[in-house]
């Protein structure tokens, strides 16, 4: 499932992954664990509201390069 993120059209970082839950346009959520608290109970609570899987990635670092980018990232989504 986290290799999609190296192929599939997607979005990396909190607000442009809530930007793309609001608008309907995403499909797998993407979170790292050490994440701040706040972000993920923000993107978990509107996940849940909208029936979207969430995948859980164990650092940000991890994720950041999961998705090709050369920073930390706290969360991801891939697109319809």
């Amino acid at each position: 499932m986290v290799s999609k993120l190296n192929t599939d059209k997607k979005v990396v970082g909190t607000k442009q992954v809530k930007r793309a839950l609001m608008s309907g346009k995403a499909k797998t959520v993407y979170i790292a664990k050490d994440a701040d608290d706040r972000i993920k109970n923000e993107i978990t609570t509107v996940c849940n509201e909208k029936h979207i899987p969430i995948v859980y990635i164990e650092t940000m670092e991890e994720l950041g390069k999961n998705c090709k980018i050369d920073v930390s990232a706290a969360s991801a989504a891939l697109l319809k």
